[in-house]
């Protein structure tokens, strides 16, 4: 059963010594899939550089994940642990394909909310571009709607 919650994303970039983070908290929907996966979808907005755009990050365990972008931004990056995936990643200005070596997914995701962290490195061509870690919390929104975002 779908179920409205708040999403809190902290994404950290690294490159060299140079580290960016970026928090995004937002309504979401969270939603079982069979096999045990769960599934986290939610509007882009302006303050991400992807408004007009859904996201939905999907996770199976501690094995796989994709994050798959559609509408004014497409995308879709495939996460498996220990692989290297080539993947589709459409931004503002225009299309890559990248290269996505997974090095952990710790899944702590149930039907309440809970937890969700990867962390894997990007590549275009073969050359190394950055570091990347996302780290996901999910809990039931406020009085049961995802309309209110409060912290």
């Amino acid at each position: 059963m779908k179920k409205d919650v708040l999403m809190i994303l902290k994404s950290v970039q690294s490159v060299d010594d140079e580290r960016n983070e970026t928090e995004l908290i937002t309504p979401a929907v969270l939603t079982p899939l069979k096999n045990g996966g769960f599934s986290i979808a939610y509007d882009e907005t302006e303050a991400t550089g992807f408004e007009g755009s859904k996201t939905v990050l999907s996770c199976y365990g501690d094995k796989h994940a994709s994050i798959c972008r559609s509408g004014a931004v497409s995308s879709n990056l495939v996460i498996d642990k220990d692989k290297k995936q080539h993947c589709y990643y459409g931004t503002p200005y225009g299309e890559l394909m990248v290269g996505i070596y997974t090095h952990s997914i710790i899944n702590e995701l149930n039907e309440n909310g809970g937890n969700l962290y990867m962390k894997y490195t990007i590549d275009i061509n073969s050359s190394y571009v950055s570091d990347n870690e996302i780290f996901v919390s999910i809990r039931p929104a406020k009085n049961g709607s995802s309309a209110e975002v409060q912290s």
